[in-house]
């Protein structure tokens, strides 16, 4: 496959940076996986106050058994979470210089580089998480999200349908998938797709982002503003609305600009 990518001031870019607005409005870090959940996991950030315990306790015990990968990949795991993304690179670069082969850490540093901003680098290591033998749709469908942050969402759109036939309509999956046409300005079929994932998950809040999103794209900001602020707490909902119009407004400021 190609391995060319876009700078940084790409269109795709700068909508998935906007998208994490939109995402995690009010709350403290965002990342790759927070954006599009690209390796499963939280739905729902962690309390900052429990990360931070939780991260002094690691430190201690990777400070007792550095080389101890479960610790290191828990530690890593926390660095992100508390939004240390280069200090999870270097626990994650670490531990998996020590143990090249150990699966579970190569796909812990590909996450870490992907939350750093380092696209590339993290589909070339989460390529090594795996084998074509022996395949993790939450790999395929995070080289996907690497992919897509790099502009080459036709090659993003391949590995999601990989991933898509070990876990058929696995709404993660579909909401990278749906965001991948969206950046590529093909709302329909975004709409279809991200309509499949919120199905199947109503609750996940980046579902619900991504498909609000693409309504908002499509002129019908009343049933975006609808879904945004489904189940929330009124100022939850007041801070969702004006983060959907801030992207929205962003999105029409590139199309003038053209």
């Amino acid at each position: 496959m190609s391995k060319r990518s876009f700078p940084a001031s790409s269109p795709a870019r700068v909508l998935l940076s906007a998208l994490a607005v939109l995402t995690l409005a009010g709350c403290q870090t965002t990342s790759l996986d927070d954006v599009t959940g690209a390796l499963g996991g939280k739905s729902e950030p962690v309390a900052k106050a429990d990360a931070r315990s939780d991260l002094d306790a690691l430190r201690e015990r990777y400070r007792a058994k550095p080389g101890d990968p479960n610790i290191a990949l828990d530690y890593g795991k926390a660095l992100r979470e508390t939004g240390q993304r280069a200090q999870a690179v270097a626990v994650m670069e670490q531990a998996v210089l020590a143990h090249p082969n150990n699966r579970a850490l190569l796909a812990g540093y590909g996450r870490a580089l992907a939350d750093n901003g380092n696209f590339q680098q993290a589909f070339d290591v989460l390529s090594r998480a795996h084998t074509p033998e022996d395949p993790d749709w939450r790999i395929l469908s995070a080289q996907g999200a690497a992919l897509d942050q790099l502009g080459r969402n036709e090659e993003a759109q391949q590995y999601y349908a990989a991933a898509l036939k070990i876990v058929p309509d696995e709404p993660t999956v579909l909401s990278n998938l749906g965001l991948s046409y969206m950046l590529q300005n093909n709302l329909p079929k975004a709409e279809q797709v991200l309509g499949r994932a919120y199905q199947r998950n109503q609750r996940d809040v980046r579902v619900r982002a991504n498909l609000a999103l693409v309504l908002g794209l499509q002129g019908r900001e009343g049933e975006a503003e609808i879904l945004v602020k489904a189940d929330l707490p009124p100022d939850q909902a007041a801070a969702k609305v004006a983060a959907l119009r801030q992207v929205l407004a962003k999105k029409q400021q590139q199309r003038a600009e053209k």
